[in-house]
């Protein structure tokens, strides 16, 4: 059976609540995550409007910052919600660990969508270094 999910972890010499700040940051989202974002439009505090290649899609932009999670789901094409899962921990000596989980549509390859997170991870992480 094919997986239905790609997730990749990584772990970061940055605190938590750096990386943190990296993720709930809609307006971040086009650096990190080009794959997904060219422009973001908030439009209230949980939704936005993210263009890609000239389509418009509506997300939920759901952040925790006590459970250290930002999720952002959207309506997939087989009338399920789905999207990216993120979540950053701290680590028992410092520093955090990050995941994110995807959805793989029937389409893609599970290899390239993995590649994709690892960048992001490393830009997250780069990201949170220079804001720090």
């Amino acid at each position: 059976m094919r997986n239905q999910t790609v997730t990749r972890a990584t772990e970061a010499d940055v605190e938590p609540a750096a990386i943190y700040r990296v993720l709930a940051d809609a307006n971040s989202l086009p650096q990190w995550a080009p794959a997904f974002a060219d422009a973001i439009e908030p439009l209230n505090d949980t939704q936005l409007r993210v263009t890609k290649g000239g389509e418009a899609f509506r997300v939920e932009f759901v952040r925790n910052e006590t459970a250290g999670t930002v999720d952002i789901i959207r309506e997939m094409p087989n009338g399920r919600r789905g999207g990216a899962y993120m979540r950053v921990t701290p680590r028992p000596l410092g520093g955090s660990s990050l995941a994110i989980t995807v959805p793989l549509s029937p389409t893609t390859n599970e290899a390239e969508v993995g590649r994709t997170l690892e960048e992001e991870l490393a830009t997250l992480i780069r990201l949170a270094n220079i804001s720090g």
